[in-house]
């Protein structure tokens, strides 16, 4: 396995960084997944716009994009350009004092790339017994701090669930642990506003554009009452959701979604890039 770090390809047995990170010592930097398909990486434009949005929202300087997009494209042909993959970009504040309070140092730039996996034809959700917090600092931003989230996965998984879908402090639906979520109710095909405290999911956002999708808040319970529901995210594109908090919904996939995943394959095949 190869990585890049700050510039540079390394075999991953010799990559390293400092112990003073503030990516490890407090969780302070952005992220993103790309998915592989076909030895190119999708929609990385959007990735890479997102990347630095992150990193403007968590005050961090702004990242040299060209640099990363380069380093991207090299990784893979150091990788032999596989045919699928999942590549995960990481910036952090670089290393800094053992606290909340930065230090002066430079980025530290990580691009790595492992094996992408195919999601399940369905999945189970649970509702996460915490909300989100549609207000806080980090509303949007695609961080490291991701401690929140792994706590609502294991509470899903010890209940046989594949993700868990948090509402916010309104009583509204927002997102999953690593996913948008999308419902059908009679026949209208609707999502979370991102003022609902959710992720801008860059194939959420290509739903909305080409399967005239709706931003809608929706009450927590719309999940259940829903005639279809399905998740979406960089791993995942269009997966139906078969149960809520082990009650089954009507169809998985029902038509809409079944019409949703149609449209987001093809539209993605056409343009690696949109």
């Amino acid at each position: 396995m190869t990585v890049w770090i700050n510039g540079t390809l390394l075999p991953d047995s010799e990559a390293r960084i400092s112990v003073f990170d503030h990516g490890l010592v407090v969780g302070d930097g952005v992220f993103e997944t790309i998915k592989v398909i076909g030895g190119v990486p999708f929609a990385v434009t959007r990735h890479l716009a997102r990347l630095a949005q992150s990193a403007a929202g968590l005050g961090l300087p702004e990242p040299d994009l060209e640099e990363i997009a380069a380093g991207t494209l090299a990784l893979l042909e150091a990788s032999g350009r596989p045919a699928t993959g999942k590549i995960r970009l990481t910036l952090t504040a670089g290393a800094g004092p053992l606290g909340s309070q930065r230090g002066d140092s430079a980025l530290t730039a990580i691009i790595a790339l492992g094996s992408l996996g195919g999601p399940g034809p369905t999945c189970d959700v649970v509702m996460a017994p915490w909300p989100r917090n549609e207000y806080g600092a980090l509303t949007g931003l695609k961080t490291t701090s991701y401690a929140e989230n792994v706590l609502a996965l294991q509470y899903a998984s010890a209940r046989d669930a594949d993700e868990a879908i948090f509402a916010n402090t309104a009583g509204h639906l927002c997102e999953g642990t690593g996913s948008n979520i999308f419902v059908v109710s009679g026949g209208r095909l609707l999502t979370p506003p991102l003022s609902a405290g959710c992720l801008a999911g860059v194939t959420r956002d290509l739903l909305i554009e080409w399967a005239d999708a709706v931003e809608a808040d929706l009450a927590a319970g719309a999940l259940a009452a829903a005639d279809e529901a399905f998740l979406t995210g960089t791993t995942r594109d269009v997966q139906p959701i078969r149960n809520v908090d082990s009650v089954p919904l009507a169809a998985a996939p029902g038509p809409v979604t079944a019409n949703a995943a149609k449209i987001f394959a093809a539209r993605s095949a056409e343009n690696p890039d949109p």
